[in-house]
């Protein structure tokens, strides 16, 4: 009887000491856990633009509509040449249909004007062939010289530029930003008298494509923050 006494004892205080043990290691672990650092890492490129959009637009005014319309065309076929000629194909040239304001259905027309309607004539350049496109901006006196103005200034006929090859900078950039982020992540753990552990939780953030500075929008800056939380160990 007292033997049984004994071993039940003894069986009961090897079961305490073994929960205490793992109470103490899922503690130990615990804390590990919850010891962590969160740091953000910065990847930046500049990359020129691969893609150009260039509204080449003209006006006409007069009060003979018809014979706008024949000027404009006439207009419209000197332009496409021009673009032809300097290395455009016919895919990269689109041409609207010209946008007619009837000033006497105007509100408010100016009185001293003497022409009924305006004309605008807006021929679009969609190219890959960015410097090529920036060389023809460079010759449009060639057509000042045919008698057809180029007109400039309108916001809503403004040149843009446009990066598409963002794929093929995702995983070295997102390879940089969170090499970054391991090195402050270090900095800190030393600090700490610790070292770094294992990703606790990644997020790669948003990449953005902006121009470099207002006078250069053919060059991007492309740029990705990412967020990194690292486990703490001693």
């Amino acid at each position: 009887m007292k033997n049984n006494i004994l071993w039940a004892a003894l069986l009961i205080a090897l079961g305490i000491a073994a929960a205490g043990s793992f109470i103490y290691s899922g503690m130990r672990q615990n804390a590990q856990q919850n010891r962590f650092v969160s740091v953000r890492g910065l990847s930046e490129r500049e990359v020129p633009a691969d893609k150009v959009t260039w509204p080449v637009y003209f006006k006409e005014v007069g009060n003979d509509l018809q014979a706008l319309y024949r000027t404009v065309n006439a207009k419209n076929a000197k332009v496409v040449a021009f673009l032809k000629s300097k290395g455009l194909s016919e895919q990269e040239i689109s041409v609207a249909a010209p946008a007619v304001i009837d000033l006497d259905a105007e509100r408010y027309r100016s009185s001293d004007s003497p022409y009924r309607y305006n004309v605008t004539s807006v021929i679009t350049v969609t190219s890959k062939q960015v410097d090529k496109v920036r060389e023809m901006m460079l010759q449009q006196g060639e057509l000042l010289q045919q008698g057809i103005a180029i007109a400039s200034g309108d916001y809503q006929y403004q040149v843009s530029y446009e990066f598409t090859g963002l794929n093929s900078l995702k995983p070295s950039m997102i390879e940089e930003a969170t090499k970054n982020a391991r090195e402050a992540a270090e900095k800190f753990a030393t600090d700490s008298d610790s070292r770094i552990g294992g990703i606790k939780r990644a997020s790669q953030g948003l990449f953005t494509i902006n121009d470099r500075d207002p006078n250069t929008p053919y060059i991007k800056k492309v740029r990705v923050v990412t967020s990194v939380d690292f486990f703490l160990v001693h």
